[in-house]
């Protein structure tokens, strides 16, 4: 049977078990009834996909809102996971009308402007229009050789661990404050929460359980947190050695920061530290021997404009812009053409133009540059941005680049996490 022939349609709460069983298995992975529960409680049925095959969920996919921080504000963004085809349908255009069935709902009801995912093979959705919007950087610190440099201010609070229960309602506030200034992080409701922190030992990978160290000022305020893990790993010579694995760190200042990884590197009888940060995170110009941190940059979030002038109009530049975009979008035809994006004192404008273009590309540039990592001048470079007017691609560029590198926190599954 052709994608043609299979019906794409929403979710029954008596499906729901089997369909997200399904999906689980599509990643190798079992589901216990605790994490059903836990996925259930931050799904929206009415949002999620599927496709049946003689009564049997073959396919689905889900949409998940948030909230996103962009450059100069906040967004609504759907999030997209949960995304499989059962290996016994494949090949059959069936991904394919799942996305473009996503991509339409957006438009036509005027939902989010902009589609977000972590996806599990990043060759998969640059055919549907996503462009790898954000870098993670895999640290792996050898924590005998992080010496902090002797002026490092590490300011005068204390690190403490805590209990899971004592420490959640610290991490949300924490989480809060960091995401509000942070493009790339998510909102995180109650039911995002209790994925994130779900703590099932059958996930662990032979780690142990999440311990909580939570950065506290003299005055009793928490300002920064680490979630992290105990594990054992080969160690090349028929040994293990001890391995710190951070989920999660999060400072509401540069002396938190700092007085965390001194906490993470005081950590005795541990050989290594792990993990996964920002592609400028500044734990390497903290230490004395920046060569003790040895990273590796990833594509993690992937973003789609389903609807280009919306999009665009919802995030601040760096530069004041007047600007024609020539984009073309096979996949979502309703943004092929051009698009005038004007933006001034942080307020931006975009619609339809008959104007002369000053770039062309197509709708996974955009999607690629939105938060300001990935630039268009590297784009280019690449063949895959041509500028049309003289000059018109150094500004345009430096318009859309933020302060910082943008970046997302952990977590395999974006919406969930």
């Amino acid at each position: 049977m052709t994608a043609s022939q299979f019906r794409v349609r929403c979710v029954a709460e008596q499906e729901f078990v089997p369909w997200a069983r399904m999906i689980a298995d599509t990643y190798g992975l079992d589901r216990s009834e605790e994490e059903l529960a836990d996925q259930r409680a931050a799904t929206d049925l009415a949002r999620t996909l599927a496709v049946f095959d003689e009564g049997e969920p073959v396919a689905g996919a889900s949409v998940y809102r948030r909230m996103l921080t962009v450059p100069g504000g906040v967004l609504p963004v759907a999030g997209i996971a949960s995304v499989g085809v059962a290996p016994t349908h494949r090949r059959r255009g069936i991904l394919t009308s799942m996305m473009r069935a996503q991509l339409t709902d957006l438009h036509e009801r005027r939902r989010e402007a902009v589609a977000a995912l972590r996806p599990s093979e990043a060759g998969i959705y640059g055919r549907y229009g996503y462009g790898p919007a954000t870098v993670g950087n895999r640290m792996r610190c050898d924590r005998r050789a992080m010496r902090f440099h002797p002026d490092t201010d590490f300011g005068d609070g204390t690190v403490r661990l805590h209990h899971a229960d004592q420490a959640r309602p610290l991490l949300e506030e924490i989480y809060d404050r960091v995401r509000a200034t942070t493009v790339g992080w998510p909102d995180r409701q109650a039911a995002h929460w209790a994925v994130r922190l779900a703590d099932h030992p059958h996930r662990r990978g032979g780690a142990t359980s999440f311990r909580f160290a939570v950065h506290h000022e003299r005055d009793g305020r928490a300002t920064g947190y680490a979630l992290y893990r105990h594990n054992s790993v080969p160690d090349g010579s028929g040994g293990s050695a001890a391995v710190v694995e951070v989920a999660e760190l999060a400072a509401c200042s540069r002396r938190a920061y700092a007085a965390l990884w001194r906490f993470l590197a005081g950590i005795d009888l541990v050989a290594r530290i792990d993990y996964e940060g920002a592609l400028d995170e500044p734990l390497p110009h903290l230490l004395v021997e920046p060569r003790a941190v040895q990273a590796a940059p990833v594509d993690r979030l992937w973003l789609r404009l389903a609807d280009v002038d919306r999009a665009l109009a919802g995030r601040s530049y760096s530069l004041p812009l007047d600007l024609v975009l020539d984009v073309r979008d096979d996949f979502c035809p309703w943004n092929s053409g051009r698009h005038r994006l004007q933006a001034e004192a942080g307020n931006a404008h975009c619609e339809p133009t008959t104007t002369p273009a000053d770039l062309r590309l197509t709708a996974a540039e955009l999607g690629a540059a939105f938060l300001g990592g990935t630039s268009l001048t590297a784009l280019a470079a690449a063949g895959l941005v041509e500028e049309l007017r003289s000059g018109a691609l150094s500004r345009a560029s430096a318009a859309f680049r933020g302060e910082r590198e943008p970046w997302y926190p952990g977590g395999w599954a974006f919406p969930l996490y």
